[in-house]
């Protein structure tokens, strides 16, 4: 026993050193997302309280034997105790403590805690619709600021309620009428408190939302005890089917420009590894809070966000999986699968994975934000890349990596496949983007007149670049390619038409070294769209680089542009293998790199985009 202890102490140590390396490279492939584990009982100064889905209330859940409730453990727990869950599902919620705690499964164990309860009793109506009473409903509203004048005819009304249904685990979409429904969906009374589906409920799960919410770590005084402004430690857990989101961390949100010494201190070291979060009917889960660690976690099928991440500072977010946000189509909220949100500062994304978001923005620095830093992630199918492009307007877009309204980033080491808008920068400024693979994908900068005085939400531009700071981006050392099938400009420089004559600099401090590939030649899409321009529009557009330099002598004095191109370029594309080989001609076009980035891109060798060519 003690050898095979000591092995696996030696694998994780060899895992832990590997996940070092991996931060000077490139996307690393994986593995992504939660790993089961078999866990170890924690070494702690507190409790451990064992607690089991058919647990007694009335255990003190202190031996393995006799374990709690969930519920009970939560209401008991002290800062520093532990909670080991046994495997099985748990249908409980609006669970709220404000006390640092670990919770992990016991041993191998796959704990699951779900929102929903178990619907039995149903009437066939006889016309292809069955109907329950259901006391546990969950109406609600858009947000204020949505646009009804503007979305309500592609947006029904009821999309916003925070009510689901699953038929064996398959999510229905919602109608707005008994006529509505099919077997793919469902429609509520509300009035009546009755739910309709359009499938035999025979020999099936039927699982209807009866929870809002499955944790908050609350700042106030809950369960006789103040908050000791410490947060949870959560490992291994499945957390799905929770009306509106699944976790929630309490803390301060500024409304304006602050001082972060003023905020992000009220739960402090959150950490989620190795988690699921699924099907909740907004987001996933709503986190504030300095030193957060969000690792090897998949975040999937939620509506307006995934991850919320709001007014913190040192926040890591890295290794996990993000997919299929806005699973109900809305429009009009803007949804992102992580948004970072209203002056966040110092959050990196390092290494992860977000994929099939094709009505959703990737990751989202929104607002405020300080020192972002963005290396080595994959993002794949944001959006759709067969639309036409707007040359009067980038925004709404869905976007991989979008940096909105804050200042100073660096994105380096990522591979974008497939995007909408691969990255938009967007009224910022100082933000550095290095060594990016593009494949089917645009690179976006700009801005436009939008400031503080009478925006449409208020304080938000308030917290970022003024209109004429919106300057000092670096562009250089990325691989810009696009096949047969791609007609629309590898690299787009964007100003609004209403800043014409008020700011004719660039908003780019540097651009050069970048490689742009396309295996068509596309005169009505030139490689590159650029503004400010000194014609009447203000804006130009260029099938080449010859013309572009012209145009532009500062630019791109080291760019290659190559048309029609049908030679060596990466190991099999076909596979989705984007590394560059060496056979490819200007694999090497690349200058070198400043030290504030070769710290996150440590290569002996200068080469374009993300990834070292190979033989």
């Amino acid at each position: 026993m003690k050898l095979k202890t000591n092995f696996s102490q030696l694998i994780s140590f060899l895992l832990l050193l590997l996940s070092f390396a991996i931060l000077y490279a490139q996307p690393s492939g994986g593995p992504y997302g939660p790993a089961q584990l078999n866990y170890e009982l924690p070494k702690i100064s507190g409790k451990i309280i064992f607690v089991s889905p058919n647990g007694d209330e009335n255990n003190s859940g202190e031996n393995l034997e006799n374990p709690t409730t969930l519920k009970s453990a939560i209401d008991k727990i002290n800062s520093g105790d532990a909670i080991i869950l046994r495997g099985g599902i748990y249908r409980t919620g609006n669970l709220i403590f404000n006390q640092k705690i670990i919770m992990q499964p016991y041993k191998d164990e796959h704990p699951i805690l779900k929102g929903t309860f178990v619907a039995e009793n149903w009437e066939n109506l006889g016309n292809g619709l069955w109907v329950t009473k259901w006391e546990y409903l969950f109406p609600s509203k858009p947000d204020s600021w949505w646009r009804r004048n503007r979305e309500g005819k592609i947006t029904a009304q009821h999309k916003f309620n925070n009510d689901m249904v699953f038929v064996d685990g398959l999510f229905l979409q919602s109608a707005g009428w008994e006529g509505e429904v099919d077997e793919n969906s469902f429609f509520i009374d509300y009035e009546d408190k009755n739910v309709y589906i359009g499938i035999d409920p025979t020999n099936k799960l039927i699982e209807i939302t009866a929870f809002n919410v499955a944790l908050i770590r609350t700042t106030k005084n809950v369960n006789g005890k103040i908050s000791d402004k410490k947060g949870p430690e959560i490992h291994g857990i499945t957390f799905t089917q929770y009306a509106y989101r699944a976790i929630e961390i309490e803390g301060t949100e500024p409304e304006g420009l602050a001082n972060p010494a003023d905020f992000g201190k009220d739960v402090v070291g959150t950490t989620f590894k190795n988690c699921t979060i699924s099907y909740c009917s907004r987001v996933a889960a709503y986190i504030r809070g300095d030193n957060l660690i969000i690792k090897n976690c998949m975040i999937s099928d939620t509506s307006t966000e995934g991850l919320y991440v709001l007014s913190s500072s040192n926040v890591l977010l890295e290794k996990n999986i993000f997919r299929r946000n806005n699973i109900e189509q809305i429009t009009g909220y803007y949804p992102a699968a992580v948004k970072i949100f209203n002056q966040t500062y110092r959050v990196t994304c390092n290494d992860n994975l977000v994929i099939e978001h094709p009505f959703s923005n990737g990751i989202w620095y929104d607002v405020g934000n300080v020192d972002g830093v963005f290396t080595n992630n994959w993002i794949q199918d944001v959006g759709f890349v067969n639309t036409k492009v707007n040359e009067n307007q980038v925004w709404p877009s869905q976007n991989g990596f979008f940096f909105e309204i804050s200042q100073r980033a660096i994105c380096t080491g990522n591979v974008f496949v497939n995007c909408d808008h691969a990255i938009l920068v967007l009224n910022s400024s100082d933000v550095k983007i290095y060594q990016n693979t593009f494949v089917n994908s645009m690179a976006v900068m700009g801005r436009d007149a939008r400031s503080a005085q009478g925006d449409h939400f208020g304080w938000h531009p308030s917290t970022g670049p003024d209109v004429d700071e919106r300057i000092n981006h670096v562009f250089v050392n990325n691989l810009l390619t696009a096949d047969e099938n791609f007609h629309r400009p590898l690299f787009l420089a964007w100003q609004s038409e209403k800043l014409c004559g008020k700011l004719s600099d660039s908003q780019l401090k540097e651009f050069d070294n970048n490689v742009y590939v396309r295996k068509n030649s596309d005169e009505k899409n030139p490689i590159i769209w650029w503004g400010p321009s000194q014609n009447e529009k203000c804006f130009s557009s260029y099938s080449n680089l010859e013309s572009f330099k012209k145009q532009n002598p500062n630019f791109e004095k080291s760019g290659i542009d190559l048309t029609n191109y049908n030679g060596p370029l990466f190991k099999n594309s076909i596979l989705g293998n984007y590394q560059l080989i060496e056979k490819f001609p200007y694999a090497k076009n690349a200058s070198e790199l400043p030290k504030e980035i070769s710290k996150y891109f440590n290569h002996k060798n200068n080469f374009v985009g993300a990834f070292e060519p190979i033989e």
